[in-house]
């Protein structure tokens, strides 16, 4: 067999099952028994605004509850890098102080002027990366929720189907192979 006889195979063993189901299902005519479930339009913004007022509630709000530790694991270890920057920029920055009024026993003795500067400016740029970073993953926990919150109502059903499809060519009567996209209304 040649790759285009085990390609037309393959769509044909794939295709198979879709295919004769919607015939069964044309020759019943069966009605759709699903519930259209209603759209709450306030869902998402009740869930952007339950996680703006507390990190995570917006994600129990959407019934996906084991996203809350992945949020409250990223904006406390940013926050907590935050922390320990801000408390070694001060450091660093109260050791140069003491030294510019003369006193010399500071536990940084060992670094001179200049070391005791590109320290302050180091801690201090990380802190305030730390803190856009915080501020990035609350944001993103917002925008995280509100999508969420859109998705969970999207309608996801047989009317809207993908599938291959084999044909012959009226030509030469090779069969050709296809992917059709259909929606039924």
């Amino acid at each position: 067999m040649n790759k285009a006889a085990y390609i037309v195979l393959f769509f044909m063993l794939l295709g198979s099952h879709s295919i004769f189901s919607q015939q069964l299902g044309d020759a019943l005519k069966a009605k759709d028994t699903l519930k259209a479930r209603e759209i709450d339009p306030l869902r998402p913004s009740k869930a952007a605004f339950y996680s703006a007022i507390v990190p995570g509630l917006g994600q129990a709000y959407n019934k996906k509850y084991w996203k809350i530790p992945l949020v409250y694991g990223a904006i406390g270890t940013s926050m907590y890098f935050y922390i320990d920057n801000g408390k070694k920029y001060h450091s660093y920055r109260d050791a140069y102080k003491r030294r510019l009024a003369g006193f010399q026993d500071d536990q940084y003795q060992y670094l001179d002027y200049s070391r005791l500067i590109a320290a302050q400016r180091f801690y201090q740029r990380n802190r305030d990366l730390s803190l856009l970073v915080s501020i990035g993953f609350y944001v993103l926990n917002i925008v995280d929720a509100n999508i969420d919150a859109h998705l969970i109502q999207f309608n996801v059903n047989d009317n809207l189907s993908f599938q291959p499809e084999v044909y012959t060519n009226e030509i030469n009567y090779k069969p050709n192979v296809g992917l059709t996209f259909n929606y039924k209304f």
